[in-house]
């Protein structure tokens, strides 16, 4: 055994770009989609977390970090998303905002 830290293994680069492409045609062909708009808005968001994700574990190499740095890294996230369940109500209440 050598005193050398373990190298990780090159990501396939050109794969996660194809990922990303293919991604985004779907966005794309969902923002297409008529009526049901809340499908819409959840879709869109979600292949965007996706994408998302894919651009911080293997660009951001994010994927080959500690523990400890993807905790700081996705808390803010979770403290957003715990943030927007709050607001919506409050939000939805207040619609005659949209109306102006």
């Amino acid at each position: 055994m050598s005193g050398k830290p373990s190298e990780h293994a090159e990501p396939n680069y050109w794969m996660v770009w194809l990922s990303l492409a293919v991604l985004t045609v779907v966005e794309l062909l969902v923002a297409q989609v008529q009526g049901a708009r809340a499908f819409v808005i959840f879709s869109l968001c979600a292949l965007a977390l996706v994408k998302a994700a894919l651009v911080a574990a293997y660009f951001m190499h994010l994927k080959f970090e500690k523990y400890a740095l993807i905790l700081i890294v996705v808390s803010p996230l979770l403290l957003s998303g715990i943030l927007y369940v709050g607001l919506v109500p409050d939000a939805i209440t207040h619609i005659h905002w949209l109306a102006h």
